[in-house]
């Protein structure tokens, strides 16, 4: 069956003499045969000629230049899709794209760098628990939020207890009165003395209470919500949408949430670099919230503390002006809780604040030093 016969240089169509054999042409760049039937089918290297009948294909010395850059830009792990852009752009276009898919790739290698280093930490602790002895702990806590200097309206909540830490950021109509809701459907495990092993479900029917009393009917109304819940030095993190949850630990600052976010998905399937996202115009559309509407899919885990360390609650009204490394610096040199909130809202304002903002920062301290 004829797929179709394309023309040489000049318009004329090429010579077979000319034209290399798919075997010899896969030599020649470093592809094999099979996938240069892959980049065929997907428009990405289309061979010079194939045959009416037998369908086999030939390439012409010339898109050899093409294929090498293919072969090089899939061993650089690049996805086909970005590769046939690359390819379509001019060379110093090309360049500029290549250079800003590798600071992608190193902006994500070292994110989950820091995910594997607190893995380790965290199944580290795990043994340590259940071998050595029970420290009495408590929670030295403060929340702070501020409306910012350009929103209308403040949809920002926060609550900070020895128990529960969580903030909640609105959107819509009825934002303030959603993130409030979703705040104080939680405020009540504050009272109650739960084990290790409650806390995951008790945190989740709280805020399954909250998604089913959210409006879901009109304009789109809801909230994000990302909360924490202790008994001793068990926590339990729950987490909705995009505001974030970070640890402080001697080994550094690391993000224990995962934003639901459209770009962040965009993100992972590897279509987005995180610069890229920080400026998209849909970076606040949320695939996952409290609104009453959509399916209720909180993110659930339990962390292991020990004293000393430091978590940090917060609204992407944080978090889009001030980078991870001043939030880090800010939470090692506080004395406080509440001196660290203070600073991060007043970076936030120096920053412009362009949103609201709520952040937390808890401290676990042991029950000795704090009395």
């Amino acid at each position: 069956m004829e797929r179709r016969v394309t023309a040489g240089a000049g318009g004329a169509p090429a010579g077979d003499g000319e034209l290399l054999t798919i075997g010899a042409f896969a030599r020649a760049c470093r592809l094999s045969p099979k996938a240069l039937r892959l980049y065929d089918e997907l428009g990405l290297l289309t061979p010079e000629r194939v045959d009416p009948h037998s369908g086999y294909r030939r390439y012409a010395p010339a898109q050899l230049e093409r294929a090498r850059l293919v072969a090089w830009l899939r061993r650089l792990g690049m996805p086909l899709a970005r590769i046939r852009e690359v390819c379509a752009l001019a060379p110093n276009a090309a360049a500029a794209e290549v250079a800003a898919y590798w600071a992608g790739v190193e902006a994500d290698t070292a994110a989950r760098r820091d995910l594997a280093a607190f893995l380790v930490d965290q199944l580290s602790r795990k043994d340590t628990v259940m071998t050595g002895p029970s420290t009495p702990v408590t929670m030295r806590c403060a929340a702070l939020t501020d409306q910012g200097l350009v929103r209308p309206a403040h949809q920002d909540a926060a609550h900070a207890g020895p128990r529960l830490l969580a903030v909640a950021d609105g959107y819509g109509p009825g934002g303030d009165l959603a993130a409030t809701a979703a705040i104080e459907a939680l405020k009540d495990l504050e009272h109650h003395d739960l084990t290790s092993a409650d806390l995951p479900a008790a945190l989740e029917e709280a805020a399954r209470r909250a998604h089913r009393a959210a409006p879901s009917a009109g304009e789109a109304t809801g909230s994000t919500l990302t909360a924490l819940l202790r008994s001793g030095t068990q926590l339990a993190l729950l987490h909705l949408g995009d505001s974030r949850a970070y640890v402080l630990r001697d080994s550094g600052l690391f993000r224990v949430t995962h934003d639901h976010t459209w770009v962040q998905s965009l993100v992972d399937e590897g279509r987005l670099t995180p610069e890229e996202a920080a400026s998209h115009p849909q970076r606040a559309r949320l695939l996952r919230a409290l609104d009453g509407a959509t399916d209720f899919a909180p993110d659930l885990q339990l962390l292991q503390a020990r004293p000393g360390e430091r978590y940090l609650l917060c609204t992407d009204g944080l978090t889009s002006v001030v980078p991870p490394e001043t939030i880090q610096d800010v939470l090692t040199a506080a004395d406080d809780p509440g001196l660290a909130v203070r600073e991060l809202i007043r970076l936030t304002r120096e920053a412009g604040a362009p949103d609201n903002v709520a952040c937390v920062v808890g401290e676990l301290t042991a029950a000795e030093a704090a009395a």
